[in-house]
């Protein structure tokens, strides 16, 4: 049996929870299912009927806004995305666009007369804006590309985008004999001489680069303004004039293997003329203009190859000169920035204890912290998220979630006054039995350290009963869970089982010294502070200790795989997208060199015992817990050959187990609402097969 550093406590825990608990857990699990007969719960075909605000943008009068209402598509199996808009009042909530076809990235005209979007309606993605007064819609582009990050020249007559330009590649052989009429080949071999030459969710890449483009705000002919062989896309910026876009690139002769660096870059539009406004080893990025004119405030960091780093807010003068760190004293990683309409400060969102946050600073960096908690982007599982917008007079429209709700959208007056002006889920869980959550604190069996979890509880939920438990843990590994809306976790609690997460050490949202922690050392005691976390639910009282079960996907793959090797205190796990053996991971995924420089102490050659010494796949010969490894067949991010690896070595264990392929599926699963079910689907199927299996036996 393998080792776990806590036996004495668990016993312990288990004789007192013994002497207190008088029921098995599966008589409270039969009393679950008859309990939810009589009570309305989250079921499998409801994940085609979630829905969720985002990207809402308020117009330049802040009367009213516009938003993603973004659904589940039960016939196209994906997300569908329509425009609508709201009075900050909450009245006057209608379609603006609204259809089979995609409508998104919606942005008003300075003058907020006009709206450009982006939308498929006709076939391919292309640039159209609207006549808000009218109605009436133009299409500006006619594109063999999809555009993305469009932005409004602050005269209004001009729209930049960024879009891919394909290239011609390269070939070697040209003397293929010719094919004959009717011959059926094979098809024309691929050669592939980039670094970075695949990238999950896209699939192998295609020669090309991406450039900015601006385009008449009347229709026209686009105009590419970048060149070069490099990648520019990103948020993009007006100069004041409108004569220059201001963005930021790798701009660099050897950028892939630079995967971090960037540079704020300006470029005449009249000419393509670039200027460096930043030269500094570290990503300099998403440079927005202030209203004036004349500051550019943008993101970054100083370089120092940890794992984990966090993005400071600068502000600069208009050429680059007299950057100042705005942030400094802050220890959060900064995620969004947006000036104030009257130029005297900047808004961002960060991650903390779990939660996005909102605050404010101004020039000087004194900051005010706004009681806001931004939430609700994330379906399946419960991570950080969120979206606003900063809006005249210090008011904001933000999105809101919760543990029982994906986001609405809520405006807020500077005063603090708030009006909720969206309820797009009360019809499908108004009347539902939802899973309450609840937070619970560990401290760590390691070195003391606060970790933070929650609870979700089964509907019907009874303290004097026994459940089985699921631990289930989070990618990353530098990410952060929190008290947010999970159907996941909702559809196992309306199983009957009690859920918990965590953010183990190396999570972030609680500063740079504590995701660093397993900086170079993953996995290792986060292992020890996931133990504490399962240990610190059983002391509630409430859980069966022989009905422990594990899951988790990608990060949170690679530590369940870590735990079946170090202990057989669970009955049975679940591996999700994982990484298996460092080594063999270092050269198939698809940012290998991102991976072998941050993640790594070195290259993978350099490193072979380091690296096997934090592979789960050094543990397996510990493995006795049944495992099931499941991945979608196009993970180019954990790559398919990872759970290969693993599912033959618990083969020649002898070790029960199964491989899922998830069909159509890269790293995120979730992207199709049918894979989403079939995950969740087939990780409580797995349980259930082993709690199923020891109920009989119980009962012979």
């Amino acid at each position: 049996m393998a080792s776990n550093n806590k036996t004495t406590l668990v016993t312990s825990l288990k004789g007192l929870a013994l002497a207190v608990m008088t029921l098995t857990a599966t008589g409270a699990m039969a009393e679950h299912q008859a309990a939810a007969g009589k009570a309305q719960m989250l079921d499998y075909k409801d994940i085609f009927e979630l829905e969720y605000a985002a990207s809402p943008r308020l117009s330049p009068d802040g009367q009213t806004l516009i938003y993603e209402r973004r659904s589940m598509d039960i016939m196209s199996d994906g997300t569908r995305t329509n425009l609508w808009q709201v009075d900050i009042n909450g009245n006057n909530h209608k379609p603006l666009l609204s259809g089979k076809a995609s409508y998104r990235m919606a942005r008003f005209s300075p003058d907020g007369k006009r709206l450009a979007y982006i939308s498929s309606v006709e076939g391919k993605s292309q640039l159209y804006v609207r006549w808000l007064d009218s109605g009436q819609t133009a299409r500006i582009t006619n594109l063999l590309q999809s555009p993305g990050d469009i932005s409004w020249s602050p005269d209004g007559k001009w729209l930049a985008f960024s879009m891919f330009k394909k290239g011609k590649g390269t070939t070697l052989f040209k003397d293929m004999p010719e094919k004959p009429e009717g011959a059926k080949w094979a098809g024309k071999a691929k050669y592939i001489d980039s670094t970075i030459y695949r990238n999950d969710g896209a699939g192998y890449g295609k020669p090309g680069y991406s450039h900015l483009y601006v385009v008449p705000a009347n229709g026209g002919t686009p105009r590419e303004i970048t060149g070069g062989d490099y990648h520019h896309n990103g948020t993009i910026s007006w100069s004041a004039d409108s004569e220059q876009l201001i963005f930021s690139a790798n701009r660099h002769d050897d950028w892939e293997y630079r995967p971090l660096e960037s540079d704020i870059y300006q470029v005449s539009v009249k000419d393509g003329s670039i200027k460096a406004l930043t030269s500094r080893s570290g990503p300099d990025s998403r440079p927005v203009v202030n209203p004036k004119g004349d500051k550019i405030a943008y993101l970054s960091f100083e370089d120092t190859k940890m794992s984990s780093q966090n993005l400071d807010l600068y502000v600069m003068d208009k050429d680059g000169s007299n950057a100042v760190n705005l942030t400094e004293t802050l220890d959060r990683n900064i995620q969004d920035l947006q000036w104030s309409t009257d130029g005297k400060g900047i808004y961002f969102s960060y991650d903390d204890h779990g939660l996005r946050r909102v605050s404010y600073v101004n020039m000087s960096g004194k900051r005010r912290e706004l009681d806001i908690e931004l939430g609700g982007l994330f379906l399946g599982r419960p991570y950080t998220s969120g979206n606003f917008r900063a809006g005249k007079n210090g008011a904001l429209v933000y999105t809101k979630g919760d543990s029982s709700r994906p986001s609405d959208l809520v405006f807020r007056k500077r005063q603090g006054h708030e009006t909720v002006l969206t309820r797009l889920n009360e019809d499908l869980l108004g009347h539902k039995s939802l899973a309450e959550v609840q937070a619970l604190t560990v401290k760590s069996s390691v070195d003391g350290r606060d970790i933070e979890s929650w609870i979700a509880l089964p509907p019907g939920f009874d303290a004097k009963k026994k459940y089985p438990l699921i631990l289930e843990i989070h990618g990353g590994p530098h990410a952060a869970y929190g008290p947010n809306f999970a159907a996941e976790l909702q559809l196992m609690a309306a199983k009957g089982y009690v859920v918990v997460w965590a953010n183990p050490r190396g999570s972030t949202s609680y500063g740079k010294d504590f995701a660093n922690l397993i900086h170079h050392d993953y996995p290792s005691k986060d292992y020890n502070d996931l133990m504490d976390v399962v240990d610190g639910v059983i002391d509630q009282g409430y859980i069966d200790e022989q009905e422990l079960f594990v899951t988790g996907g990608s990060g949170g793959g690679v530590l369940t795989s870590w735990i079946v090797g170090k202990t057989d205190r669970f009955r049975a796990a679940v591996v999700v997208k994982p990484v298996i053996n460092w080594l063999s991971f270092s050269l198939t995924a698809d940012y290998y060199p991102y991976f072998s420089q941050y993640w790594m102490p070195g290259k993978p050659w350099e490193q072979v015992e380091h690296l096997w010494k934090h592979s789960p796949l050094s543990l397996v010969g510990n493995v006795k817990t049944p495992t099931m490894l499941m991945t979608g067949e196009q993970d180019y991010r954990t790559p398919m050959s990872e759970t290969e690896q693993y599912y033959q070595a618990l083969k020649l264990q002898k070790v029960d187990t199964a491989m899922v392929r998830i069909p159509k599926a890269s790293h995120g699963i979730y992207a199709r609402p049918s894979n989403f079910i079939q995950k969740v689907g087939h990780i409580l199927a797995w349980f259930e097969k082993y709690r199923d299996a020891d109920s009989k036996h119980s009962q012979e």
